[in-house]
């Protein structure tokens, strides 16, 4: 076996990406990252550098592993803006780092494919001895994955890697029928509090759609971006992505896209754009104009329970944070990150301040669960 290194997604084939990383998690398949790279949203010139990695065998591909060259931490989701200054007080350069993730994206998933005939075990610890050989050619000081699944994150603990734990709001399909199945199994309080919730998007005069990514207009696309971009605007930042990443998501992954837009009187006022994975619905990016009264809500989770209990998918992933997604069904669950430090004695320091807010997070997680709607 041998390991290349690619400087874009471009430079393999498709169809053997795509092959390992099969359909169900939408975020690792070769259109997403091909989009990302191809509208210029992911790049060196935005901090990005795009460094992926393939084992080869007789020129087969065996396993494939997303990998940027980080200079800063925005776009993560997993917060280490304290580590890097920490070790830049003590006279490191923090910056640049290696990132094994999905860009802009903190949902979990496979964080390595690999072919199902190959050893995951050798090919994780080939990957693994790979990036610490490139950190001390390069001067790299750390690696990090972030979000992987349960499974990979196990061998990467194995392997020596210091992980880091979090807590996602996700939503279950418990056999629901209808919404109003869902509904039964809530509080009587809350119950009342979802359904008028629903009822005053109807007061407002608002009505919802919902559009598969084969139905969606460039036009309708072209709305649902000014949306989009309003939501950073709002908060006096510029937007991650652009128009052209979700033309080229609208052109290539039509089958797993469902765009919700919300209109009064004719007009739309806001949308949600998900994501459809295999047995999961991924709740990505949301926008609005005007504010409406409990809009967010509906647009962006009522209707993905909605299509969820209508297609028989079994989760809901929203993304990151929302604590107000407890009141509303949405579980608290554990997400995990995998991080590696050259500097061993920095390590040490991160492995103790690990174990500590592990601690934190399980009692949050323990917390958050007893503010769930269900019924006792």
């Amino acid at each position: 076996m041998e390991i290349k290194q690619i400087k874009a997604i471009n430079q393999v084939d498709s169809m053997a990406w795509n092959h390992l990383v099969g359909d169900d998690y939408p975020f690792l398949r070769h259109e997403f990252l091909l989009a990302l790279e191809a509208s210029g949203c992911v790049s060196r010139q935005t901090g990005w550098q795009p460094m992926h990695v393939l084992v080869m065998d007789n020129n087969q591909l065996l396993a494939a592993m997303p990998l940027y060259l980080k200079t800063h931490s925005r776009g993560e989701f997993v917060f280490d803006n304290q580590w890097a200054y920490a070790y830049q007080q003590h006279g490191g350069n923090y910056y640049p780092k290696w990132l094994t993730a999905i860009p802009f994206t903190p949902c979990q998933g496979l964080r390595i494919a690999i072919d199902d005939d190959a050893d995951q075990l050798e090919i994780i610890s080939l990957l693994v001895k790979f990036i610490k050989i490139k950190s001390q050619e390069d001067t790299i000081s750390s690696w990090h994955c972030l979000f992987p699944i349960k499974s990979q994150m196990e061998v990467l603990e194995a392997l020596g890697m210091a992980i880091r734990e979090g807590v996602q709001f996700q939503w279950f399909n418990k056999g629901y029928r209808t919404f109003d199945d869902f509904l039964g199994t809530l509080s009587s309080s809350k119950r009342k509090m979802l359904k008028k919730e629903r009822r005053k998007v109807a007061e407002q005069g608002i009505e919802m759609i919902q559009l598969s990514g084969k139905q969606v207009t460039e036009q309708q696309w072209q709305v649902f971006y000014d949306f989009y971009r309003m939501t950073y605007l709002k908060h006096g930042m510029p937007p991650y992505l652009n128009l052209d990443f979700f033309l080229m998501c609208g052109e290539t992954m039509r089958e797993q896209l469902l765009l919700v837009f919300a209109l009064k009187d004719g007009v739309y006022v806001g949308a949600a754009l998900s994501f459809i994975g295999g047995d999961t619905l991924y709740g990505r990016y949301w926008g609005c104009l005007d504010e409406y009264h409990v809009l967010h809500f509906e647009t962006c989770y009522y209707q993905g329970l909605d299509y969820c209990i209508a297609n028989g998918l079994q989760r809901f992933d929203s993304g990151a944070q929302g604590e107000h997604k407890i009141a509303r069904g949405f579980e608290p669950v554990i997400t995990y990150s995998a991080h590696w430090f050259q500097d061993s004695r920095f390590a040490k320091a991160i492995d103790h301040f690990l174990l500590r807010e592990k601690a934190m997070v399980g009692m949050y997680k323990e917390d958050a669960a007893n503010y769930l709607p269900f019924k006792k």
